[in-house]
């Protein structure tokens, strides 16, 4: 058996980047497929009677650990470049080993499709990256009302099921991404009909309802944030091209804009970018679109009010970018987080690199949210324009850490960053490409 994935070092220790600031980036970054979709995909696969082919696959470290987490239940998984083919196994083992525990949120969606192979499953505690409370109550909540037995345990969760599960009207709370995935995920070979109402609508939330209608499954998308799947007796392996993740690309397009460059992104369609594109063009950046790039670039940035939303709104993986961009817009900015409550924890490196930002526990910059009569912080006013110094940091998770990397390469002297596994786990090859992009950057 294909030995496990181990454990990720801690943030203070293990290799790390050394910047030095080089000026403007300007070049060509062409961005893979989703990392928030691929691994998703992956899982999905386990579930037909065929294999099951996924390309425009990054080679992020996400996709390595979920790949060893379906060898370890007994599926095959390939993956040639940005190809990855998963054969699936009638009989998979229903435990999920616990050297998996923590090291990322692909397990809890197993519960499903685990259920509808071995009628049992026992996944380990989820991990992922440290923005804020991302409770199981609503997996677990779901799987219930479709018959499953589940039990949350100190070390992982445990569920049960004498034959199919059941469809039945499940709704959400609030439209988590992952809590809509558990459920596509269950319906899809439950008995009878399933309706989701208040879904998640993202990007990446239809495409892995796109590719379960490619291996049999009936859903429907309603323009009420319903998703209404009828349960099929088995499903077949298909093959999907992943679309371009736009979290990435929002990632280079800022780095281009922080250090006065452009960068020019390709592999991710305008109508993924359409909030963000919007965000940047108020805050003084002009854009050049075209059916195969899209770049951005400014002469002075303006100050912005922002509030991260679900999908359509802006999404909440843009904004560690956004802020580090605000430091350099000329005036006080406001940025409003809506969906987690403690993302804005890498706010002290940013400081500790010279940035003007205050955080508050009350609701700036839009509408009141669910976290307003909460102590949350999650508020947060920037001013501009700051003038930033290198710094020794240790990056929290995969967005934040791409912001430390986008102010260590406006600031004045060299940073080191720590914890940059979280940055080889969510970006495909991101040395090299800011490397290429000109940024004095090498591994230590």
């Amino acid at each position: 058996m294909h030995a496990p994935t181990p454990a990720v070092p801690t943030d203070a220790a293990g290799p790390a980047w050394q910047i030095e600031p080089s000026g403007p980036l300007r070049g060509d970054v062409r961005v893979s497929g989703s990392k928030n979709a691929v691994t998703k995909h992956m899982v999905a696969a386990l579930m037909a009677e065929t294999p099951s082919t996924i390309t425009n696959a990054p080679a992020v470290g996400d996709v390595g650990i979920t790949a060893d987490i379906l060898r370890s239940i007994g599926l095959e998984v390939a993956i040639d470049g940005s190809s990855i083919t998963v054969v699936p196994t009638p009989e998979p083992t229903p435990r999920v080993p616990l050297e998996f525990s923590g090291l990322n949120r692909i397990p809890i969606l197993l519960l499903g499709p685990l259920l509808h192979r071995a009628h049992e499953a026992f996944v380990p505690l989820v991990g992922g990256d440290r923005i804020g409370r991302r409770p199981v109550d609503y997996h677990v909540s779901a799987l219930q009302q479709m018959g499953a037995e589940v039990e949350v345990q100190p070390h992982g969760i445990t569920a049960r099921m004498a034959g199919r599960l059941r469809g039945t009207r499940i709704t959400l709370p609030y439209p988590s991404v992952g809590a809509t995935e558990t459920v596509l995920l269950s319906a899809v070979l439950a008995e009878g009909r399933t309706v989701i109402h208040n879904a998640a609508t993202e990007p990446e939330v239809v495409e892995l309802a796109l590719f379960l209608q490619r291996m049999g499954a009936h859903i429907a998308l309603r323009p009420d944030r319903r998703f209404v799947i009828e349960g099929v007796e088995s499903l077949t392996g298909a093959t999907a091209n992943l679309q371009g993740d736009r979290l990435e690309a929002f990632s280079y397009l800022v780095a281009g804009l922080m250090t006065g460059g452009e960068v020019r992104v390709g592999g991710c369609n305008q109508d993924r970018m359409v909030t963000a594109i919007n965000t940047l063009q108020r805050m003084g950046a002009d854009f050049v679109i075209t059916d195969e790039w899209i770049s951005a670039s400014a002469r002075q940035l303006r100050p912005s009010a922002v509030q991260t939303d679900t999908h359509p709104g802006f999404m909440t993986d843009w904004q560690p970018p956004l802020i580090v961009l605000m430091t350099q817009a000329d005036g006080m900015s406001v940025l409003h987080e809506t969906v987690y409550e403690d993302r804005l924890g890498y706010v002290d490196a940013l400081k500790a690199m010279g940035g003007e930002i205050e955080l508050f526990d009350t609701c700036l910059g839009g509408p009141a949210c669910r976290f307003h009569d909460s102590s949350a912080v999650h508020s947060a006013v920037v001013r501009g324009v700051s003038k930033l110094q290198g710094a020794d940091v240790t990056i929290p998770d995969v967005r934040a850490g791409f912001s430390s990397v986008i102010a260590a390469a406006a600031a004045e002297g060299p940073s080191t960053l720590h914890g940059i596994h979280h940055l080889e786990r969510g970006y495909d090859a991101p040395l090299d490409t800011l490397v290429s992009l000109g940024l004095q950057l090498r591994r230590t």
